[in-house]
């Protein structure tokens, strides 16, 4: 038996590339599978390789950023299987351009296709992995969005948000056991063709990507990880803050920055925080220590 017997997954974009990979690899660990596309006859052909294998899936067309064709698509897996325990947000397009020759509308597609798409997505499959008290959810994030990469505002910037939507829901769903986690790949897909060369895109093959998700949505999975993935290789990105310095008001101007800058930005201080307000209590706890404020437990 596989380590995802009897659970029920939802891949999205599954009709190519990175989704249909990692639709197979989770059918073939014992994942009943939607493998979910815009193309209803790409999905089919994927549902096609699974059964073949030996393994359990049905298609579903949609559109993720249209709300009613994800809920349609969630209802048709706890129609079929009667719940779901895994997603993986993978579809997405690109629409690159510098900034200066980026159409707003180019802007707006990519936001409404990854953003909005991925909450759509997750929104669909929100109670009912609150009700089971288990749930594993994946957000495809990208080195573009934690790095940036030249012509990808739009797609930066929908990579970024993933980053910050799961650090909220991993906080929201940890009570009910619903792990978040961002996978940050690199490979060669329809998205990336004539952009690699030959020799890389060998390298870059989508199976390379695939373990990292079934890592990510495992029983004994991570939550708030940001794994990178490509031609083998796997990295983590950290969120870190640096422990900062408090100034007296006297230092608070630009020029006072500037002459602090070292230890400000010291790097061998820094941690990360586990949520938004860490960071206002260390500011406060640090701003109290030096002016002799007594806080209130």
């Amino acid at each position: 038996m596989g380590e995802f017997e009897g659970l029920v997954a939802i891949v999205t974009g599954a009709g190519a590339g990175l989704g249909r990979s990692h639709a197979i690899g989770l059918a073939r660990e014992g994942a009943k599978v939607v493998v979910s596309d815009i193309a209803l006859t790409s999905a089919e052909a994927v549902v096609s390789e699974i059964k073949a294998a030996g393994g359990e899936a049905i298609a579903a067309t949609a559109d993720v950023s249209d709300r009613a064709q994800v809920d349609a698509m969630v209802a048709k897996a706890v129609e079929t299987w009667g719940r779901v325990d895994i997603l993986v947000n993978n579809a997405g397009i690109l629409r690159d351009k510098s900034f200066a020759k980026l159409e707003p509308a180019d802007f707006d597609l990519v936001i409404k296709v990854h953003l909005q798409g991925t909450f759509n997505c997750i929104k669909a499959v929100w109670d009912l992995m609150r009700d089971a008290g288990y749930g594993r959810i994946v957000l495809t994030s990208s080195a573009s969005g934690i790095y940036g990469n030249f012509g990808q505002s739009n797609y930066g910037a929908a990579k970024a948000a993933m980053i910050g939507l799961m650090n909220v829901l991993h906080l929201e769903g940890a009570k009910y056991d619903i792990r978040v986690n961002c996978l940050a790949p690199t490979a060669a897909t329809n998205m990336t063709a004539g952009l690699i060369s030959d020799e890389e895109a060998q390298l870059l093959s989508p199976d390379t990507v695939t373990p990292a998700v079934l890592y990510l949505v495992g029983e004994n999975a991570p939550s708030k990880m940001i794994l990178g993935a490509g031609a083998g290789t796997f990295a983590v990105t950290h969120i870190i803050e640096t422990e900062g310095k408090f100034l007296p008001e006297s230092e608070r101007t630009p020029a006072g920055i500037a002459r602090h800058m070292l230890e400000i930005a010291d790097i061998a201080t820094a941690a990360p925080l586990n949520t938004a307000f860490d960071q206002t209590s260390k500011f406060v706890t640090r701003a109290a220590g030096a002016s002799g404020v007594r806080l209130r437990k």
